[in-house]
């Protein structure tokens, strides 16, 4: 991976709060915007996703900006928590003006982890809630947390040949004070790979040792034993760039260069990858070079959650290595 540090709070204003829950092995995290909220976009390229709230972020559309993107496992049901965050932000009068009240914007996206844990317990608005009570400018945990409690790779050969993964963040600050961030939810179907030597770093196991090779596996016609659905990559990238919300989806477009170069194979039909795209500041920079560097640290945000994810679940993890 690239040499990336820091998280997705590098980027002024942005909060970031996860809710944990490792008995049953699911959770939730939220970033929370400063102020009036931050210009958003979105782009999704799996093929089974579920989300709430991306159709109001393509250009064109009346609400420019968001108040905060949760991400959550829980599948469908997940997405639930998106109600708690609204709630916490409705109390403190944060959202979209209508006379009587605000209505908060939250897009969200969710993960599949109900094969990992308790599948009848989910994110709900509570747990949403707790999110952003926990939120915070510090830097972002790690690993085997919120949203990525019950994330895993690799499951080309079934769940018991996986590898845990969770959540990870970088960030990139540029000599002339650009910042560009990202926070991600690993859940993919493929293998994770070091984009500097091509190598499997985390995925699909033989019974007998080393790397099944997903991309390999499918590329040669031998059936995937990971149900479709099963799996996704969700994150969200930030900037201190100032971007309209054309721009923000551009970003978020590129920023998925950075998801094919870390995962293969990446974009499956098994896959809901979507990535949010937040423009909190008003530094001055070329669009082309912020969706650039977005791109760098989601490839290294993606390594960050299998590097730093302890085993879990009867899955191993490589963060057990210290």
């Amino acid at each position: 991976m690239s040499n990336n540090s820091g998280t997705l709070t590098d980027v002024p204003g942005l909060l970031v709060g996860h809710a944990t829950d490792l008995e049953h092995l699911t959770g939730c995290t939220v970033v929370l915007c400063p102020g009036q909220g931050c210009v958003a976009g979105v782009d999704v390229r799996g093929s089974a996703p579920g989300t709430r709230e991306t159709d109001l972020l393509r250009p064109g559309q009346l609400v420019e900006r968001v108040n905060a993107i949760l991400l959550a496992g829980g599948s469908a049901f997940g997405l639930a928590a998106a109600d708690g965050v609204m709630r916490y932000l409705e109390e403190r009068g944060v959202g979209f003006a209508v006379g009587v009240t605000v209505v908060p914007i939250v897009p969200a996206a969710i993960i599949f982890d109900l094969t990992v844990g308790d599948f009848r317990v989910r994110p709900d608005a509570a747990m949403g809630y707790a999110a952003c009570a926990a939120a915070n400018a510090g830097p972002v945990a790690e690993g085997n947390v919120g949203a990525g409690t019950g994330a895993s790779v690799g499951k080309a050969l079934g769940p018991t040949q996986a590898m845990k993964a969770g959540v990870g963040s970088a960030s990139l600050r540029l000599p002339d004070g650009l910042i560009v961030a990202a926070l991600m939810v690993v859940n993919a179907l493929g293998d994770v790979i070091d984009p500097a030597t091509g190598q499997i770093i985390a995925g699909a196991r033989l019974p007998d040792g080393g790397w099944a090779d997903t991309a390999r596996l499918l590329l040669y016609g031998a059936p995937a034993a990971a149900a479709p659905g099963h799996n996704t990559v969700i994150g969200v990238v930030a900037t201190n760039a100032r971007l309209d919300k054309a721009q923000a989806n551009k970003v978020a477009q590129m920023a998925h260069d950075g998801l094919a170069r870390a995962i293969r194979p990446a974009h499956t039909m098994g896959d809901g990858d979507t990535i949010f795209a937040l423009s909190a500041g008003e530094v001055t920079a070329d669009v082309t070079r912020v969706g650039q560097a977005a791109a760098d640290v989601v490839a290294s945000a993606i390594g960050r959650a299998v590097r730093t994810a302890t085993s879990l679940g009867g899955l191993p993890g490589l963060g057990d290595k210290g």
